[in-house]
């Protein structure tokens, strides 16, 4: 039986990303961003860091080496990954990181927006001039 490995995480880049390439020459690119957990504990607010590492690959890991550097907010949907190993003296040691599936970059809002609007408004253009040469009323439906 399958079962659900979703994760969604909202936090800044604690370094700049490492980005390098695989043998193969697939890309890939890790970075450690903190998110914080705040709740109420006895009517005193509370919060909490958590460090986590994300791992992108391919085209997803150009973009984040390209738009992301230390502080850069952002959104990353993905997966839970947890890897084992033993060290040298035969102690067990795990550590949980997050293979992403997307990556928000929340910081270019502001120039996306615009970018969005721009696009927003050349779609509703096109639609217009689309309306100008297709005639529709209640007399002349489309189907």
């Amino acid at each position: 039986m399958r079962n659900v490995n979703l994760a969604v995480l909202e936090g800044n880049l604690v370094s700049d990303p490492e980005f390098r390439q695989t043998q193969n020459g697939t890309a890939l690119c890790t970075f450690s961003i903190a998110s914080n957990y705040s709740y109420y504990k006895e009517d005193e607010l509370t919060e909490e860091v958590y460090f986590l590492d994300v791992t992108t690959w391919a085209k997803l890991a150009e973009q984040c080496n390209e738009y992301l550097k230390k502080g850069s907010r952002v959104l990353v949907n993905g997966r839970i990954k947890q890897s084992k190993w033993q060290d040298e003296d035969g102690g067990a040691h795990s550590r949980i990181s997050i293979v992403a599936y997307q990556v928000q970059f929340l910081d270019l809002k502001d120039s996306s927006k615009q970018n969005n609007e721009q696009d927003y408004d050349q779609d509703h253009k096109q639609e217009d001039d689309l309306k100008e040469k297709i005639s529709l009323s209640d007399d002349n439906p489309p189907f």
